[in-house]
């Protein structure tokens, strides 16, 4: 007996032979023939779609900063290092703190509870770094030092524009209040 033939019918089973293979290749031909427009715009280099239809058009812009940067980017950097400076400055008043805090005007108490504590009134900032991360705000590098010594190397902080001036954020205030371990809540943080 042969491999593969079937003595009992005379003619090869089902599915082999040379029968079934015109068959299977007739079957992969439609097939190639269906999927070859498919897979001809997934493989261009334009990401899919026809030929006849172009890209869609870029608008363009007339503005001449970035929607993450403030209109003048320099003068902004400028003012957030004077401000914070001033902010962190022991002989700055209350009154010149509170003019350069994000919502001054509410935050007297939590800026107390930061000045009250005796290392709160012997710290200095200096910026390092600002990247701006939206017209009205910006991450502020900056190392703290208490007395002249380093006491938070590249601390982060957040500085927002409000009302037209780059003011400290009040959530980098916060921060340093919890940072003081008072242990208690300052109202407004």
């Amino acid at each position: 007996m042969v491999l593969g033939s079937d003595l009992r019918r005379g003619k090869a089973r089902r599915g082999r032979g040379p029968g079934a293979a015109g068959r299977g290749t007739a079957v992969l031909a439609a097939l190639a023939l269906f999927l070859a427009p498919a897979l001809a715009a997934c493989s261009d280099d334009n990401g899919g779609g026809s030929e006849s239809t172009p890209p869609a058009p870029t608008p363009e812009t007339t503005t001449s900063a970035p929607a993450t940067a403030p209109a003048d980017p320099a003068a902004a950097q400028q003012e957030i290092r004077q401000n914070w400076q001033k902010f962190f400055d022991p002989a700055s008043s209350t009154q010149e703190k509170l003019a350069v805090l994000e919502n001054g005007e509410q935050m007297g108490p939590v800026l107390q509870a930061f000045s009250g504590d005796q290392r709160g009134g012997q710290v200095q900032a200096k910026v390092t770094k600002v990247e701006f991360t939206g017209p009205t705000r910006a991450t502020v590098t900056y190392t703290l030092t208490l007395k002249g010594a380093t006491a938070l190397p590249n601390a982060s902080g957040t500085a927002v524009e409000q009302q037209g001036t780059w003011k400290v954020s009040v959530n980098t205030l916060c921060s340093l209040v919890q940072l003081s371990g008072n242990g208690s809540p300052a109202p407004g943080c």
